[in-house]
């Protein structure tokens, strides 16, 4: 009877311990679907600076960028206008919520995939804190540095 038991009870255990929260599941959720990057901003900084997002564009290539995640296999793009100072295009992410575990709030992960969905940043990354989250507006800031000082880049966005 106890080894009947191990077998029914391990592998329940497994499955639940690679489950995810429901405010993770309701947070993507929230995210799945198409929204636009309205506006970047810097917290704590004085005086300007250009920034490169993302190690890809310069931030005001990013302004109304289009952005799609799919839950349902954690794929997502977003798309940057050709410009002048900008290379457009489409840049295929792969991406997450997880739980902070030293703050308790809640991160949006994602790193770039190619048409494959197979990883091409050698691991790299990028985390955004979610800030605010509803079915129209999403806020996400990244704490960085610059010249020693911390700097908080915000970004807004807009359900389509």
């Amino acid at each position: 009877m106890k080894k009947h038991f191990l077998w029914v009870f391990l592998p329940l255990l497994a499955l639940q311990s690679c489950s995810i929260s429901k405010e993770v599941r309701q947070q993507r959720n929230l995210i799945s679907g198409t929204w636009t990057l309205t506006d970047i901003s810097y917290e704590n900084n004085e005086g300007s600076f250009s920034a490169i997002l993302f190690n890809d564009a310069d931030a005001i290539c990013f302004e109304d960028s289009n952005w799609f995640f799919r839950d349902n296999n954690s794929t997502g793009r977003y798309t940057i206008k050709q410009g002048s100072l900008c290379e457009g295009g489409d840049r295929s992410i792969r991406w997450s919520v997880l739980k902070n575990p030293e703050s308790y709030s809640s991160q949006l992960q994602f790193k770039f995939i190619d048409d494959k969905r197979k990883d091409i940043s050698g691991g790299l990354g990028y985390r955004l804190n979610i800030e605010r989250l509803t079915s129209t507006e999403m806020q996400l800031k990244s704490n960085v540095r610059v010249d020693g000082e911390a700097i908080s880049v915000i970004y807004e966005f807009q359900k389509n």
